[in-house]
């Protein structure tokens, strides 16, 4: 197999696929980059030529969960960084008032995870070992927590969402939304 034609062959789907999770132009170029370097690196190590291209796509995930996990220790995130809009920022900014208040509503322990792991940005198995809790818990524990507090903005706001997810637009469902 060679690296050339592989890379001659995948470099624009596995381009798309990188311009779908990462906003910033620049970052993409060095993503694509680090994925064509990882490839040269590992090629020997794929079996079937059929698998050639699952294969990029695995290398270009993890080079992209690795490139927010550095990203998310520095905290030093652009607006373009997150694919938002000015826009978008006035309306994340808007509903971060609320966010506490929604954690409040949750059941204390899932408060604590929350405010823990997506606030203070403590990781995951770090909060399970100083817990004494099986890391796996601690990871559905979070999603199920994320699962309601989103939950309960849905039950207060309608709410808009862009193409990478976020939040771009909401509206009260009431004025009397006891929340916030």
């Amino acid at each position: 197999m060679d690296i050339e034609n592989i890379w001659e062959e995948y470099r624009a789907d596995i381009l798309a696929f990188l311009h779908s999770r990462v906003a910033n132009a620049d970052d993409v170029d060095d993503l694509l980059q680090d994925i064509l370097i990882k490839a040269y690196k590992k090629i020997h190590t794929v079996k079937s030529e059929r698998s050639v291209k699952s294969w990029l796509f695995q290398i270009a995930n993890h080079t992209i969960i690795d490139f927010y996990r550095k990203k998310n220790k520095s905290w030093a995130l652009e607006i373009e960084d997150l694919g938002l809009s000015e826009d978008s920022f006035d309306t994340m900014e808007e509903l971060s008032h609320c966010v506490k208040l929604l954690i409040d509503w949750l059941p204390k322990k899932t408060a604590e995870l929350i405010i823990a792991i997506d606030i203070q940005g403590q990781s995951q198995k770090e909060y399970a070992s100083n817990l004494d809790l099986n890391y796996s818990t601690v990871k559905s524990q979070v999603q199920k927590g994320r699962k309601q507090l989103r939950k309960q903005f849905e039950d207060c706001c309608y709410l808009s969402f862009d193409q990478y997810g976020s939040v771009i637009d909401f509206e009260p469902k009431s004025q009397d939304c006891p929340k916030c």
